[in-house]
């Protein structure tokens, strides 16, 4: 039998033709470089952005760049044991984290893993860091109050259960000490919280975590710890970790509130890895898409409507300026995501304020529709007051003679500055909140000597609370001071203060 050589060239053309097995580059790459936290990997031809990848020895890392001939990917841990020609697999995941209520009472790294020494942490369910956020069907309007328990934010600034507030201020000015007061008020509140440590000292990590703990208040927490020696990438996704531990509860119904302690190093640590990753970089070195980092962020706070489950993410994002420059990159940025700013003051710092709050630059833009109408009735003159008072203050050094009217204004304004002033780690009940501020509204302090205020003030609610306990808990109950509420406390006022007049004269 005689084979023919254009038979065999044929053949072969034809098997070639059906040739269809490919090598698979699809879910398996090679390291080509590898340093800084970054690899570049060739093949994973299929990846996508933002999917989780095993490396050798375990370690994780996460799509960050798909380009046309390499994958760029942030690794997620050490990358000492990581060297070039290593074996890089898929996963088919996109980064995800653990959720649910096991993680409470816990403190754990950007990746849901605990590193408070307290054993592993089961879980049943994971999600997405990254997701999109509730569109405006699934939304309702900020309708129900978040009490923080610091008397000028609850008066001043309101904050709704929903609402993303920012909490602005140069360092060491109390912007971290009202995020955990508030986080402490929230117990038998039937708020879930979750605190987000981006570049912080452990050292300042672990007295946060005792500090809640003292206060009953990290049975209701969850702490997610990036801390300052830990890789960028880690910092980078810290927040997106907490916020899909958050939906999951929003989801439930229910309703959480999460701290971000700080964006500013958050925007750093993406900056870094951006570099690194041969991104063009802008403005102060951020790559263009900085904005888009924190508004995908940040819009998943939320109250969801009836027919989606009523739960609510209310965000208090946390940024450092530099010398009160809030006109910086930033802190510009931030703003104009978020619904209002407290904005900290260093020199009313210095001055012994505390909180120290510039009642000028601070605004809620959900307002009064997060307010209590007790709170309404005793809060609203409060900022016109303050700003008269700044006015006032800052003419009266130019002449020594004031006239009467000027005088009251000023000695009013330095009144409620004391009444509005308040220790850390002290939350006060909605009801003793409304009881100072009745006494600010109807100046009944305006005449003592200020270093008296807060004490006539404790010892005051001390009265009321021993021999009129019904009228602070008429006013916790109904949330409003009705007239016969009114005339009751103005008589207990004027009761106990001739009492304390008494008092001290003797």
């Amino acid at each position: 039998m005689e084979i023919k050589a254009n038979e065999i060239s044929a053949l072969i053309k034809e098997q070639i033709k059906n040739y269809e097995h490919e090598i698979d580059t699809k879910d398996v790459g090679t390291v080509v470089t590898v340093g800084d936290g970054i690899a570049l990997i060739y093949g994973l031809d299929k990846a996508m952005l933002g999917e989780l990848l095993v490396f050798p020895s375990d370690v994780y890392g996460m799509v960050m760049n798909l380009e046309p001939d390499h994958v760029g990917a942030v690794i997620l841990g050490d990358d000492h044991a990581i060297k070039e020609g290593d074996v890089v697999r898929r996963t088919n995941r996109v980064m995800e984290v653990g959720v649910g209520d096991h993680f409470l009472g816990r403190v754990v790294n950007a990746l849901g893993q605990p590193i408070d020494g307290l054993g592993p942490i089961s879980y049943e369910k994971t999600r997405p860091i990254e997701v999109i956020a509730p569109g405006i069907i699934e939304r309702k309007g900020v309708n129900t109050p978040l009490q923080t328990g610091i008397t000028a934010i609850d008066a001043i600034t309101p904050i709704g259960r929903g609402q993303r507030e920012l909490i602005i201020g140069d360092r060491q000015t109390g912007k971290t000490a009202i995020a955990i007061d508030a986080i402490i008020n929230q117990k038998d509140q039937n708020v879930y919280c979750i605190y987000v440590a981006i570049g912080q000292k452990n050292s300042t990590v672990a007295q946060i975590v005792d500090k809640l703990r003292q206060h009953g208040a990290l049975d209701y927490t969850i702490v997610v710890s990036a801390s300052a020696s830990e890789p960028a990438p880690l910092l980078y996704i810290a927040p997106y970790a907490g916020c899909a531990m958050a939906e999951e509860w929003l989801h439930q119904g229910k309703d959480v509130l999460i701290v971000y302690d700080d964006l500013s190093k958050h925007a750093v640590s993406y900056r870094a890895l951006s570099l690194l990753l041969k991104r063009s970089p802008g403005r102060e070195a951020y790559p263009g898409d900085v904005f888009y980092l924190h508004s995908r962020l940040l819009e998943r706070a939320c109250k969801l409507s009836d027919e989606f489950g009523g739960g609510s993410i209310t965000a208090l994002p946390i940024v450092e300026t530099q010398s009160g420059d809030i006109s910086a990159y930033i802190p510009t940025n931030v703003i104009s995501i978020t619904d209002g700013q407290i904005f900290l003051m260093t020199d009313l710092f210095n001055a012994g304020q505390r909180p120290a709050i510039d009642s000028g630059l601070s605004v809620s833009r959900v307002g009064g529709s997060a307010q209590f109408k007790a709170m309404k009735q005793v809060a609203a003159s409060i900022k016109i007051d303050l700003a008269s008072f700044q006015e006032m203050k800052s003419f009266a050094q130019f002449g020594s003679d004031l006239d009467s009217s000027t005088a009251k204004i000023i000695r009013h304004g330095e009144t409620l500055l004391r009444i509005l002033r308040q220790d850390q780690y002290h939350p006060y009940p909605f009801e003793k909140e409304v009881f100072e501020l009745f006494a600010a509204k109807h100046s009944l302090l305006d005449s003592y000597p200020l270093n008296d205020v807060k004490n006539i003030l404790h010892e005051a609610y001390e009265f009321v609370s021993a021999s009129h306990q019904h009228v602070l808990l008429a006013i916790k109950r109904e949330h409003e001071i009705t007239p016969e509420i009114e005339k009751e406390l103005l008589q207990l006022f004027q009761q106990f203060l001739s009492i304390y007049n008494q008092q001290k004269n003797n």
